[in-house]
């Protein structure tokens, strides 16, 4: 009943409804008008010769000849009385059988129909609405985040301007709600006034608008926007943005630090406060062919060692696993310690050949970028002249033509980065190189999710995604915590001890084997412990600071809900 009256609410709150509905109204009244009028000439004529019927039996024949069902029980013997059921029959045709139907579909039917699908697709949000997140586009970023949003039971809604691209989100199990992004009455409709942040993906131009819009209705809400050029940092914030996101430029130095650059060191790829987590690559160190526990890293220089990369697949760090020429060690400790372990175990050799980055978008230059601010030697390719116009060490060509590759160098390059927006081209591109060179190191970009199996399959030795990037930093700063993306797919994340975790020992708690998260740092008031001893007892109010993949994260909230 209430879906019922929520239809009929909108129906009858558009204008062009209500004249169309007036229009099938006057109609109706015309047909029951000539039904009445025929019915008594049907009975003046029927009486001139002679017969006598009932007003229903005169209602009954009119209605029979105008739906041309006349079944001759009752029939006139005269010519005018025959000639006067041929001018009904014909009204009938024209009125009930062409004007009625087509009246009835484009009148009420259509409509009506329409209201339905609006009813689905609701133009506001409940007056109780408050404490949501409001997403002005349905991308591969904030479908990334609706996921991340769905795990911390944050409320959110998608505002579309176009009807059917809400029922199909709809059909997808994604909160939306219809309206225009630029008028500000969709935002006062959207509860803006009450809601957490709003995260605008869109373009520069619309996401100036957005962010205007909406710091014109309310002055406190956070507002995220992203932006494809450097000119429109500051056009955004003028606008009311609190944060500016360069995602391109952001997984282009991403990008640049999974780079094997010539070296057997360990690259700090992220920072938690004092705590810094690095990647080492041990091509031709001393720990290879070493187990983890041989290795005695934590003895000797105090890092440790919470995972490991083969080819693209993250493993949880275990006592036996033996360390390859094409291991990747994913190392927890202070500066101090990644500093010690460099100085130990890193192996420095000259760069000989440039590092290949295949496509100059925007991320692709922006790694450029970061290689030229360390001074290593690059070559980006891109079949674009007017993209590479204006960098100096670039080859203008397809990247799938083999000449063109070996003319960058890929034959000598330590490290090739596929940097296309285009998913398919970059699997097309990494199967590619993984044919030409089998041991060179391979980092691909994504833009979805749903890409990065197939990634890792076709021969790549990371991918980062531009969806989980852009979702992870949006996330964090919705929260005003941290949440760091080491690699894609494998995360650090802060929460606050569980209850049931309080008081005990952290080799009591089978964290490790119950989750697969690993605990590598407790934050305690001011006061940061790296690499906790397996005894320490995990004290109250204090905050943990785990790695793991998402399943395992997913795992870990399962088992113990945080507050």
């Amino acid at each position: 009943m209430k879906f019922l009256t929520s239809q009929m609410t909108l129906f009858l709150q558009s204008k062009p409804d209500r004249k169309n509905l007036r229009l099938l109204f006057n109609f109706l009244l015309i047909l029951l008008g000539m039904i009445t009028i025929f019915s008594v000439i049907f009975h003046l004529l029927m009486l001139r010769e002679g017969q006598s019927f009932s007003w229903l039996t005169g209602f009954y024949w009119t209605l029979t000849v105008m739906s041309t069902l006349g079944f001759g029980d009752i029939t006139f013997n005269s010519d005018l009385g025959r000639l006067f059921s041929i001018v009904v029959l014909l009204s009938g045709m024209l009125f009930l059988l062409v004007l009625f139907p087509f009246t009835f579909i484009n009148f009420f039917y259509s409509p009506w129909i329409k209201a339905q699908e609006q009813a689905r697709v609701p133009r506001e949000l409940p007056k109780n609405t408050q404490g949501h997140v409001i997403l002005t586009r349905y991308g591969p970023v904030t479908e990334a985040l609706i996921k991340k949003l769905d795990r911390f039971k944050y409320q959110y809604y998608v505002l579309v301007n176009d009807l059917a691209e809400g029922l199909r989100l709809k059909e997808l199990g994604v909160n939306v709600m219809l309206g225009d992004l630029v008028d500000p009455q969709t935002y006062r409709n959207a509860r803006v006034e009450k809601a957490a942040l709003v995260a605008t993906t869109e373009s520069d131009v619309l996401n100036t608008n957005v962010a205007f819009t909406v710091r014109g209705i309310n002055k406190d809400v956070t507002i995220i926007s992203t932006a494809n050029t450097e000119e429109a940092v500051d056009i955004l914030g003028l606008a009311g943005s609190n944060n500016v996101l360069q995602l391109g430029e952001t997984m282009g130095i991403i990008l640049s630090r999974r780079a094997n650059a010539g070296d057997a060191c360990a690259h700090v790829v992220g920072r938690f406060g004092d705590l810094q987590i690095a990647e080492a690559l041990v091509t031709g160190s001393s720990l290879v062919g070493l187990s983890l526990k041989d290795t005695a890293l934590r003895q000797k220089v105090g890092v440790s060692v919470v995972g490991i990369w083969e080819r693209g697949n993250f493993q949880n760090a275990r006592p036996d696993t033996l360390i390859s020429q094409s291991t990747v060690l994913v190392l927890a400790g202070s500066e101090q310690e990644i500093e010690l372990y460099n100085n130990t175990f890193g192996v420095k050799r000259e760069l000989k050949a440039p590092v290949l980055i295949l496509g100059a978008g925007r991320v692709g230059r922006a790694t450029a970028r970061a290689f030229s601010g360390r001074n290593l030697d690059y070559r980006i390719v891109d079949k674009d002249p007017a993209r590479v116009k204006n960098i100096k060490d670039s080859i203008v060509g397809d990247a799938s033509d083999r000449e063109v590759l070996q003319k960058a160098g890929i034959m000598d390059s330590p490290c090739v980065i596929i940097t296309t927006h285009d998913d398919d081209v970059n699997v097309y591109l990494t199967i590619y190189c993984r044919l030409i060179r089998p041991d060179i190191q391979i980092i691909t970009r994504a833009t979805s999710e749903r890409s990065l199996g197939n990634m890792h399959r076709a021969g790549a030795d990371f991918v980062i995604s531009y969806a989980s990037l852009g979702a992870n930093t949006i996330l964090n700063l919705l929260q005003r915590s941290d949440i760091l993306m080491v690699a894609e797919g494998l995360d650090l994340i802060k929460v606050k001890i569980p209850r049931l975790l309080i008081g005990k020992q952290i080799q009591e708690t089978s964290i490790r084997k119950e989750t697969g998260c690993t605990i590598i740092a407790i934050k305690n008031g001011d006061e940061m412990i790296i690499n906790p001893h397996p005894s320490m007892v995990l004290p109250k109010d204090a905050e943990i600071i785990l790695i793991g993949t998402v399943e395992a994260e997913n795992q870990f909230f399962q088992i113990y809900e945080t507050n």
